[in-house]
């Protein structure tokens, strides 16, 4: 069983950013091949209700926080899983602020070694399996996608996923929602990018 975790940080329903990763996600799963099954998650993180890092300056092993909310579920997710795609739109050169609540609270995958039990570095790595991954933006025609890029490429070093790629779309209207569906261009590079990762596992089953 592969296990697909598609986690989308646009609070827009039908979002190009969420077309997009579908259809990565679909690419990926039509493609991994009959012999094995693909375990899709698709997490919405505009629907989730959680909480900013508190910065508790706490382990909270062996929970991975020490909040209880609807990450909860997401982060054995985001441990267990194979492959990690991630999309968010581009706010004020960023990430939007749901990926970003999401991200920070995500620092407990590496809480700090408090006993020194490795001198040589400054925090425990809690997941040892590393993943492929790809990062996909949307923003407007005149963005700048580097300053979101660098964001989600250090949360990806964090939890252990290697970035095999990273999908830009900048779309013709800010009016209209979902321009990425009509986009053949669009559609298709994220079909080449899913057919990439699909090989990639495949290769390391």
């Amino acid at each position: 069983m592969i296990k697909l975790l598609t986690i989308s940080a646009s609070p827009v329903e039908g979002s190009s950013t969420d077309f997009l990763l579908h259809q990565i996600a679909e690419t990926i799963a039509a493609n991994i091949g009959e012999e094995r099954q693909v375990d899709q998650t698709f997490v919405k993180l505009n629907d989730l209700k959680y909480i900013a890092c508190q910065s508790c300056g706490e382990d909270p092993t062996p929970k991975f926080c020490l909040y209880d909310d609807d990450l909860t579920d997401v982060y054995h997710k985001l441990a267990e899983c194979d492959c990690l795609l991630f999309g968010s739109p581009v706010y004020f050169d960023s990430v939007s602020a749901q990926a970003k609540m999401f991200i920070d609270r995500c620092n407990c995958f590496r809480p700090p070694d408090y006993d020194n039990t490795d001198p040589e570095h400054d925090f425990i790595k809690r997941l040892q399996k590393k993943r492929p991954g790809a990062i996909i933006l949307v923003g407007g025609e005149r963005g700048w996608f580097e300053g979101a890029r660098r964001v989600i490429a250090g949360f990806f070093k964090w939890v252990e996923v290697i970035n095999e790629g990273v999908l830009v779309y900048r779309s013709p209207d800010f009016r209209n929602k979902g321009t990425a569906s009509d986009d053949r261009t669009a559609m298709m590079e994220a079909e080449q990018l899913g057919f990439k990762l699909a090989t990639m596992i495949t290769k390391s089953l």
